[in-house]
Order: C-alpha cells, then sequence, then structure tokens
C-alpha cells in the first residue's frame, strides 16, 4: 500500500523535464551530492552549480527526493525508483496521447524504430509470457 502511495503522490508532483534528468542521474549514483549530478548534468547541457543546487533543493521540498544533513556535502536519494516513473509517465502517455490504447502505442513505437533481431527476440518472449499469464 505505501508503494501505491508513493507512485500516486509521484504522479500528482508531475516532474519537470529538468527534474527528471536530475532523477536520471540520482539513479546511477545514488546517494549523491549535488556536485556528483551537476557534474554529470555538464556533460550534456549548459548549467551552472548553482542552478543544479537549487533545482535539487526545490525537488526535496516537493518531496521528489530525501536528503541526508548529517554530512557537510548533503547526501540526496530518489523517492521513487526508475520502473515506478517509467510506468507512471507511460500511463500518462498512453491515456493522454494513445487515448488509452497500449496497442497503438506499440504500434507507433515499432513503427518509428527499426528493432534488432536481438530486441525483436525478446519482445516475442515477453509476448509468449505475457499470453501464458492470460490463460
Amino acid at each position: 500500500m505505501y508503494e501505491h502511495i508513493r507512485i500516486m503522490k509521484f504522479m500528482e508532483l508531475k516532474p519537470t523535464e529538468s527534474e527528471l534528468e536530475v532523477l536520471q542521474v540520482m539513479w546511477e549514483k545514488e546517494p549523491c551530492t549535488v556536485r556528483d549530478v551537476h557534474d554529470e548534468l555538464v556533460k550534456t547541457k549548459d548549467v551552472g552549480y548553482t542552478s543544479t543546487l537549487k533545482l535539487m533543493q526545490i525537488m526535496f521540498d516537493k518531496g521528489l527526493v530525501e536528503r541526508d544533513t548529517t554530512s557537510r556535502s548533503h547526501l540526496y536519494k530518489s523517492l521513487i525508483s526508475r520502473d515506478q516513473a517509467q510506468e507512471t509517465a507511460l500511463n500518462k502517455i498512453i491515456d493522454t496521447v494513445f487515448k488509452g490504447s497500449g496497442m497503438d502505442l506499440i504500434m507507433k513505437a515499432l513503427g518509428q524504430h527499426v528493432a534488432s533481431k536481438k530486441e525483436m527476440d525478446v519482445i516475442n518472449e515477453y509476448l509468449q509470457k505475457f499470453d501464458q499469464d492470460k490463460k
């Protein structure tokens, strides 16, 4: 039940694109400092350290991350997993963009991306497992 509440809270928070970029870094490195996050963000975008700091403070205030202040360099950790964030975002896309049709989403995704043989094998395995679970 606690997990469901966290997912619902995440959905209500509607993290911004910048907040999702920070979460992406945190999922790979957590717990991490503002410096850790900033050093990764500057590899792909022009952002100042104080902007990263302010963004992470806002994320803490919103309840997206927790902060350990027992050491000089505060350590941050996300309050939702990557899988939970992906599930939430995907459900939102399916509901709003594809009018609730998962099939339309899958067809569009497969039509926009040429899947490798390995990817197609994994997709087929998943579909077979999904079909067996439904029986």
